[in-house]
């Protein structure tokens, strides 16, 4: 039975702040349809000006944290906690709100003086387009991890999320989880999170990779992925299988690699097993509503699910209906009352 607290996820705390028809934003700011960046040079500006001159929506987001929301939507009370480093502010308060009403319990770091993280999430058509600012998040400290409250909670805990982004300023904190994971015998599990994690933190990626376990992605992440570790192919299917294989710390556990591919088949490989081939249901337009987080939704269901001790095979199908769910609302939310997903 699952106990308190048995997933951790650690990542970027981030308020987004989200718009619709916004072509004109992306060539503004020079952004890309289904595309992930850091903010820098003009648009550091794309913040104030959304909030001074478009329709915004305010949602709880951040890879991980959305990940998390979503496996305890699949797992019994009280069965998740997730950590991060927020401002002393408003909208620190609006993600703990959120995640109360959630049930995600989050034991944030708080940094005074400097704002919590947020992200322009503009919508086009079925696809986003995400710009960050770190703010707070990128302040993380690994003393957090040794915080009384925290220590417990890591070391109850049975399984471990991290979102790739966190990897741009906090691999010793997240090498921390990763090597505790593994003496522990444990389950580490790696979100790839954006093409430019693969292709511009390659050192970081190597560095953590033979300890994960699990490693989640979508096409354009492997893709980018496959380049910059020049694996010599293009085919999905041939990129998790190279990744699921790599050295891994823990030798006894074979690595499970996930690719997604939003409303196209999602590709698993498990170690040296063939990989397999899993179906998406199809969705008609007017069941899309808003395609941001559908991949934190799925990687929370299918994690969810394992940690519920269900098949890899169940777990993706759970995964399944956590995406479908969270593009039938606005952000990465899911229905309330909760539906029976597992």
């Amino acid at each position: 039975m699952v106990g308190q607290y048995d997933f951790l996820s650690m990542g970027n705390p981030l308020l987004d702040m989200q718009v619709t028809n916004g072509e004109e934003l992306l060539e503004k700011y020079s952004l890309k349809a289904n595309d992930a960046v850091l903010a820098e040079g003009k648009q550091k500006e794309i913040y104030k000006d959304l909030e001074q001159n478009y329709k915004v929506t305010y949602v709880a987001g951040g890879a991980a944290q959305n990940c998390a929301r979503g496996a305890q939507y699949v797992l019994p009370p009280n069965s998740t906690a997730y950590i991060g480093c927020v401002g002393k502010d408003g909208l620190a308060d609006q993600l703990r709100a959120a995640n109360d009403k959630e049930g995600l319990y989050t034991p944030y770091q708080i940094i005074e003086g400097v704002q919590t993280g947020a992200c322009a999430v503009v919508i086009t058509g079925h696809h986003r387009s995400l710009c960050t600012e770190l703010g707070a998040a990128e302040k993380f400290d690994k003393s957090h991890l040794e915080t009384p409250e925290v220590k417990k909670i890591i070391e109850g805990a049975k399984f471990y999320y991290l979102e790739g982004y966190f990897l741009t300023h906090g691999l010793e904190s997240a090498m921390i989880l990763a090597k505790h994971s593994k003496e522990a015998g444990k389950t580490f599990a790696m979100n790839l999170s954006a093409p430019f994690i693969a292709q511009f933190f390659k050192s970081q990626v190597d560095e953590i990779l033979p300890y994960i376990d699990v490693l989640i992605g979508n096409e354009a992440e492997a893709a980018a992925f496959a380049e910059s570790h020049e694996l010599g192919t293009t085919d999905l299917a041939e990129i998790a299988k190279k990744i699921a294989t790599m050295p891994k710390a823990n030798s006894s556990k074979p690595r499970i690699v996930v690719i997604t591919q939003g409303p196209d088949n999602t590709i698993v490989a498990e170690g040296e097993k063939e990989h397999v081939i899993h179906e998406v249901d199809t969705l008609s337009d007017d069941q899309i509503v808003d395609t941001n987080g559908a991949g934190d939704a799925f990687a929370g269901g299918f994690c969810g699910a394992l940690v519920a001790g269900k098949s890899v095979d169940e777990a993706v199908a759970v995964g399944h209906k956590m995406g479908a769910m969270c593009v039938g609302q606005v952000g990465p939310a899911y229905k309330w009352p909760k539906e029976k997903i597992l």
